[in-house]
Formats: C-alpha cells, sequence, structure tokens
C-alpha cells in the first residue's frame, strides 16, 4: 500500500471540482460547523424537480420560485434559477407506462410523440419551450401559472447566490373530478431512495409514482411495495426504465394484483438519480401528493397535523432486519401526551402497520412524535393521511416525517390568508427559539421577521407573519437561532372549495443549502493501492 498526505484544502477544491455543489471562498465567507470538522459553506448550484401537475383538463396550476435573501453570504456572485419542461412518457393505451420505457424524441418546433416500441410514447416539449418562473433575485419570489392536464413536469437548477435555499413549490386546484381538491408539493432534489409509506393499491384510490429523470442517460428505478404481512410481488422484476431527461408516471395499482389499504413504496434508482412523488386520488377524499418520507430512523416526527383534523390515519414501515418498538405521543400546545389506547406500536421487519388515530388533536394543532421502546434501533418511515371535513365534504393530505430544521427551510406560495405555520420542539425540556422571515410579495411588498419559541415537548401553530403592504404571494423563512433545541416544521395551506375544505400540508425539512468544508491546513491521509 501507498501512504499519500494532502491537505485537506486540497481535498475540499477537489470536491467540489467533481461535485459542482462546495463554494469555496476566502476565510471568514463561512461558518464554522457545529462538529469542528471545517466550515459551512453555502452551495454553488441546486436541482430541483418538479413531476407533472395533474392530468385534469380543469386543472390550474401555480409555480412559485424562491431564494431566501442573503443565504449565499456576502461576495456572492449573481445567479440565476429556472426550470425547463420536461419529456413525459405516456401509456398510448391510457393510464400509466408499461414499465419497459421509450425511446427518446428528437423534439421540434412543436411537441412531438415518439413510439419506444413497448405501448409507450415520449412527448417531448417544443424546441423553443421558455423557461418557466425564471428567477432573477434573492428575496423575491417569481411565479408562473399553467392550466389543464398538459402542463409538464419540470427540470431545474440554480447557481450563484440563487442556489443555497432555492425552493420551488407547485399548487394545483381541481374544482372537480375525481381528483378534485388543493394539491401541493414542494419540488425536490434528485436522490437515489425513497420511501413513500401510505400508498394504496385499493380499488378506491389511484396512486401514481412520478419518476423524473434529469439526467443525460436512461435510469433504471426499482419500485418495491411492501404491505401488512411484508413484501408484494411487482410486475416490473426488471425496473423500470426511464429515458434522459423525462418524466414516467406509473400507476401503483398495475404493479400488483394484490390490493393493499396500508402500503409503503419503496423506489430505488440502480444508477444516477431521479426525483419522485407519488400523486394520490381518493373516490371520496379528493387528491394531493404525497412526498417521500425522511430516511428511515429510530426516532421519527410527523409535523403540523391540523386542529380540525376529522380523522388521521398513520402507516409505518420497518425495512431493515429488525423489528421496531416505538413509543407513540401527540405533541400538543401544552405538552407530550400518550394517545388513547396507543402507547405503543410495534411494526414488523419489512411490513407496514397502520393505526387510525381518529380526530387525534381534538381541536388543537399538533405533531406525532415516534420514539424507539424498550432498547429497539431499528429505523422506520411513516406517513399519515390527515382528512378535515364530514360526509361528501372531505379533502385529505399527507404528512410524510421530516427531517429536522437545522440552519433554514423554506415555504413558498403562502397567500393573504388561508396559511398556518406548525412549529414543534419534540424533545422535553429543550426549547426551540425560531426566526420567521416573511418574503417580500411576487408584487410587492416589505418583508418581516417575528421570533418564536417553543416549549419542549410542544407544538406552536400561529398565522404566520405576512409582508406589509402585501401584493401577490410569499414566502416564510424558519431559521432556528443559536443555541436552539431540535425544531421541525410544515406549513398548511387551506383553500376552500364551494363548501369543502380543501387544503394540503408541506412539512419543511432543512433545505440543505450548505456543506461542510474541512478545515484549511490540516492533513488528510488518503491509503491507495
Amino acid at each position: 500500500m501507498k501512504r499519500t498526505m494532502m491537505s485537506l484544502t486540497g481535498a475540499a477544491v477537489a470536491l467540489a471540482a467533481v461535485t459542482g455543489v462546495a463554494a469555496l471562498a476566502a476565510p471568514g465567507g463561512g461558518t464554522p460547523d457545529a462538529s469542528g470538522s471545517g466550515t459551512r459553506m453555502p452551495v454553488q448550484r441546486s436541482a430541483l424537480l418538479c413531476p407533472a401537475p395533474t392530468s385534469s383538463e380543469v386543472g390550474e396550476t401555480t409555480y412559485t420560485s424562491f431564494a431566501p435573501k442573503g443565504a449565499a453570504g456576502a461576495g456572492a456572485k449573481k445567479g440565476t434559477a429556472q426550470l425547463l419542461p420536461a419529456g413525459t412518457v405516456k401509456d398510448v393505451g391510457g393510464g400509466t407506462g408499461s414499465g419497459k420505457g421509450s425511446k427518446a424524441g428528437k423534439g421540434g418546433k412543436d411537441a412531438k410523440a415518439q413510439d419506444g416500441g413497448s405501448g409507450d410514447q415520449r412527448v417531448d416539449p417544443p424546441r423553443d419551450t421558455k423557461p418557466v418562473a425564471p428567477l432573477k433575485e434573492a428575496g423575491k419570489p417569481v411565479t408562473a401559472t399553467a392550466d389543464g392536464a398538459d402542463a409538464p413536469a419540470l427540470d431545474g437548477a440554480a447557481d450563484g447566490e440563487l442556489a443555497p435555499g432555492w425552493t420551488v413549490q407547485q399548487t394545483t386546484t381541481v374544482a372537480a373530478g375525481t381528483g378534485r381538491g388543493l394539491l401541493g408539493l414542494t419540488c425536490t432534489a434528485p436522490d437515489t431512495t425513497f420511501w413513500f409509506p401510505g400508498v394504496s393499491t385499493d380499488r378506491g384510490r389511484q396512486d401514481y409514482v412520478h419518476l423524473t429523470n434529469p439526467g443525460s442517460t436512461e435510469v433504471t428505478v426499482d419500485l418495491e411495495l411492501h404491505g401488512k404481512d411484508g413484501p408484494l410481488t411487482t410486475a416490473v422484476p426488471d425496473g423500470v426504465q426511464v429515458p434522459p431527461h423525462s418524466t414516467y408516471p406509473v400507476l401503483l395499482n398495475t404493479l400488483t394484483s394484490a390490493p393493499a389499504t396500508n402500503a409503503a413504496l419503496h423506489v430505488t434508482a440502480r444508477h444516477g438519480r431521479i426525483g419522485a412523488a407519488v400523486q394520490s386520488r381518493d373516490a371520496e377524499l379528493g387528491s394531493d401528493w404525497l412526498p417521500a418520507a425522511a430516511d428511515p430512523s429510530s426516532s421519527v416526527v410527523l409535523p403540523g397535523i391540523p386542529a380540525d383534523a376529522t380523522a388521521v390515519r398513520l402507516v409505518a414501515v420497518a425495512p431493515g432486519e429488525s423489528d421496531a418498538d416505538l413509543n407513540v405521543r401527540l405533541a400538543t400546545p401544552t405538552g407530550l401526551i400518550t394517545p388513547a389506547g396507543l402507547e405503543t406500536l410495534h411494526v414488523k421487519s419489512g411490513m407496514t402497520t397502520a393505526v387510525d388515530l381518529k380526530d387525534i388533536t381534538k381541536g388543537e394543532a399538533g405533531s406525532l412524535v415516534l420514539t424507539p421502546a424498550d432498547g429497539s434501533k431499528a429505523p422506520v418511515a411513516a406517513a399519515l393521511r390527515v382528512t378535515r371535513g364530514k360526509g361528501d365534504r372531505q379533502e385529505m393530505a399527507f404528512i410524510p416525517s421530516s427531517r429536522p430544521v437545522t440552519t433554514r427551510a423554506t415555504a413558498a406560495d403562502n397567500r393573504a390568508k388561508g396559511s398556518t405555520l406548525s412549529l414543534v420542539a419534540p424533545e422535553k425540556g429543550k426549547d426551540a427559539k425560531v426566526k420567521v422571515t416573511a418574503s417580500a410579495g411576487s408584487g410587492g411588498g416589505t418583508p418581516v421577521a417575528k421570533t418564536y419559541t417553543v416549549k419542549g415537548g410542544t407544538t406552536m401553530a400561529v398565522e404566520p407573519p405576512r409582508p406589509q403592504g402585501l401584493k401577490g404571494s410569499y414566502a416564510l423563512t424558519v431559521e432556528p437561532e443559536q443555541g436552539s433545541g431540535p425544531v421541525y416544521a410544515a406549513r398548511m395551506l387551506a383553500l376552500p372549495q364551494g363548501g369543502i375544505p380543501a387544503f394540503t400540508v408541506q412539512p419543511l425539512p432543512d433545505d440543505r443549502g450548505t456543506v461542510v468544508v474541512p478545515t484549511a491546513g490540516q492533513d488528510l491521509s488518503l491509503l491507495t493501492d
């Protein structure tokens, strides 16, 4: 073996060159990382993927793009942030793709369909398509709208001062039909693996997983369903082939012949990175997006259950080799309580467990906190299906387990009315102190900031601050202050539709707008053959 010595500065430069995300600056350009392992610096590039918003001809979608002001630090270069339409793979028979992929079309002045020989077609956007909601300055959101079923999936990138914390929200209203309701989704960064507890292949549901490939080569994606008795056999054992720069919606009902009401979907890219999100349509409860849950962990937090929830269902999956035992607590405005009859939850390895929590919040907003019981260390992923309203005027939304806000998180597309911000400090005795900033409006207005202290073990649900002189929509940025205890956040947007309490909930995980760059002058030992 040969032992090679190099400075951490050189390693950081090499890392930046390979990944294109670490923004290196002169000393003092970042902040020391809490772990002491280096300096935390703003990222230089960000990527986001937005799935096709709806298949309804009466759907109306608003895209909101935003980057927090000052997130890139002093001296950051001006940047751009824009979204471009991706191609769409469609089944010519209607419904979902066959799982065999399709050949990429060559495009043209008009959108063009190319048959991939499998019964699927890829429809490319026109060559002269313009960027959607291009962002040119930080601190002020930009919006764009699209109508009907032809709104495409979007592939976006940001650089310079717009990269750290760049957030895009897509909000869709569907006034009628099976997919009626309010659908909200924070566009996601590409990744290699995703968990979606709470999906269903039952007759009353139509759940589509939207797979978006931002790369220049085809990606094979494995779809694995888990039910209450373990893994379910799927119709695509060889995986789904997603063409480059394309999105591919797959109807989960076509993957298995066994109906599963409370299932979990595991999405894995064999190579490369993809975006993934599940759009769920319920015959009685409307529709919404189910975002991916946080990476499986022995402790999970599901923030932002509305005060007026009439039904809440928890679905958890244990993806590891061991069963998971969990303490179940509800973080209320006054403290942690144990739901009646549900002190602990047992989740078998490779299986899902579902529990109906009914109207658990009883008129007070709350958050569900699951922690290890009896020494259990098995990881779990979890999600809630939340229902508001009664009878034929009900609407559903989903709340997956979320990452904590460690540096910053943002919710875009807040209106003059209808937003509720939930902040939860899940650990008793560890209060959280959080600054919430309301940005300028998309059409004008002056930013406003307010600080909240959340007592450890509680949930605080507030009507968030609004910009002075607001015109248009605005963004909310959540930042824990120095010394704050752990904090999680979620934003509910409520836009009633003809007596139906239409709403959507977006968890606010940390935006990962910074990376740790090793401290200059230290040595790094690399062992090579």
